[in-house]
């Protein structure tokens, strides 16, 4: 009979361990998973196995600096990736290439009596180490790494290597992927940048998102419906769907609120000639924009009785002329647009509930100008050069004073009063732009004139800087959240951390 003792039964256990463990790792370690997720599953796992009283693993970057650190044990002493990262015990590391035991030392200021330490590293690219200090002892065993232990643990740096080498290949991916789409909606942006000597900007998310429906929604022969306040650009957003579209027909426009009920009939229907002395054929809005698009500002003021006829015509897809019986097919795709709540127009029984679905084949919301102040720079050149190219005259140089305050203005009139605000300033300069011209062309706006707070320093006009400070606002909005962040901000997680978020 073979008597099996306590202590080879013990060992048979860990060796069963150890082996459970490095298929566990293997797994985890090679599931698409954040570099951070990838380091803390490799500390938990490999305590869990030898039972050290403090563990650190730090991976480094391109450039020899910290980029990972994940430590148990330390209790509550500070501990720096970069100052491990400078240690002798890193630069023994990568002298041996392999596990090194060391005893009787401090290390970031932790003492030890034993650490065993293993380099990370793939393809003869050293990523970084783990490092395990005194191991605890458990019954009658030796507190002490063993000779085993250093095997298993070498075992685990391979798999863990080349599990973070996969890791940062897919990130590099990721972040190629990223500028890819950065760089396309920037060409995009070029694109649309002047169109039938129009010009849209759109650096923010939410623009950038607008432009992207209208790029997806412009082919197709669905209504469009564009809400937004007045001034944010909504006919211009119509021309660039008409634009867009494969529509060989004319863009035609008609503001719902400028005319009375009378003459808005004829306009938009058209009349017939000699319905009263003096009057001849005219054809209306709906005939002229016949293989192209009608633009119906200002939907929301459309008499009741127009928007019978207006539904009718829509749905039978011909029109009667005012005064006719002949029925004339018309192809038009409608692109209206509102600054009225239609949905609450709709319950008072202002707006039929019939005409508002058949235009609201998709909806798209503008922006007001200050919830995307990171704009307001590029409108203030934009305009500037325009209005100084009309005029032939050269462009003055806003002060920072005057940028602060255009940056901290609410703009309620959005990017129409901007545009009117620049050139009644460029008009007025003397060879520059200041606080107080500013503030006399806006002085019935009181105290929304102040500006943004944190935003009066010489940085003001930098892109890069207002980036900075919207991003700071929502994360504070978030509570810290960078992941809730970034979908308030239409961007990936990924994006915020390459800004150094």
């Amino acid at each position: 009979m073979t008597i099996v003792r306590p202590t080879a039964n013990l060992a048979e256990k860990r060796r069963i361990l150890q082996l459970e463990t490095l298929y566990d790792l293997a797994l985890a370690l090679h599931a698409e998973r954040p570099e951070e997720e990838l380091v803390e599953e490799l500390l938990q796992k490999v305590c869990a196995v030898l039972d050290p009283a403090a563990a650190v693993v730090v991976t480094r970057d391109n450039w020899g600096g910290s980029r990972t650190l994940s430590s148990v044990g330390w209790q509550g002493r500070p501990v720096s990736g970069d100052a491990l990262l400078q240690t002798a015990l890193w630069r023994e590391l990568l002298a041996q290439g392999q596990p090194v035991t060391w005893r009787d030392g401090e290390l970031a200021g932790l003492s030890y009596q034993e650490v065993l330490a293993t380099p990370l590293h793939c393809r003869n690219v050293y990523l970084g180490f783990l490092a395990l200090f005194d191991k605890e002892a458990r019954g009658t065993e030796a507190s002490s790494f063993s000779d085993e232990d250093r095997r298993f643990l070498d075992s685990v740096a391979a798999l863990a290597g080349v599990a973070l080498d996969s890791a940062r290949h897919l990130d590099e991916l990721e972040t190629q992927r990223e500028r890819l789409a950065e760089e396309n909606r920037a060409l995009k942006g070029k694109l649309v940048a002047d169109f039938a000597g129009n010009r849209i900007i759109a650096s923010s998310a939410a623009m950038q998102q607008t432009l992207d429906m209208v790029e997806r929604v412009a082919p197709r022969g669905i209504s469009v419906l564009i809400r937004g306040e007045s001034g944010t650009g909504k006919e211009l957003v119509a021309k660039l769907l008409h634009f867009r579209s494969a529509r060989s027909g004319p863009l035609i426009a008609l503001n719902c609120a400028a005319l009375p009920e009378a003459l808005l009939e004829s306009e938009l229907f058209g009349i017939e000639g000699g319905v009263a002395t003096g009057v001849t054929a005219r054809r209306g809005k709906l005939e002229l924009a016949d293989g192209g698009t009608l633009f119906l500002d200002e939907i929301g003021d459309l008499q009741s009785a127009l928007q019978v006829k207006l539904l009718r015509a829509l749905q039978e897809r011909e029109i009667t002329r005012v005064g006719g019986h002949q029925t004339l097919p018309v192809d038009v795709r409608v692109v209206a647009a509102t600054h009225r709540n239609l949905e609450e127009l709709v319950e008072e029984g202002a707006f039929r509930g019939d005409l508002y679905y058949r235009l609201r084949g998709v909806e798209i919301e503008l922006p007001p100008l200050r919830s995307r102040r990171q704009e307001v720079p590029l409108f203030l050149r934009h305009f500037t050069e325009r209005f100084c190219s009309r005029e032939g005259i050269a462009p003055p140089q806003f002060t920072q004073d005057a940028l602060a305050l255009l940056l901290g203005y609410d703009y309620p009139g959005n990017v129409r009063e901007l545009q009117n605000l620049v050139e009644g300033a460029v008009s007025l300069a003397d060879g520059e732009v200041d606080a107080v011209l500013i503030r006399s062309l806006l002085e019935r706006a009181g105290d929304s004139l102040e500006p943004a707070e944190g935003e009066t320093d010489p940085g003001v006009l930098e892109l890069a800087t207002v980036e900075e400070r919207h991003i700071q606002r929502v994360l504070r909005m978030a509570d810290g959240n960078k992941s809730a962040a970034a979908r308030l901000l239409g961007v990936d997680r990924r994006t915020l951390q390459r800004k150094g978020f």
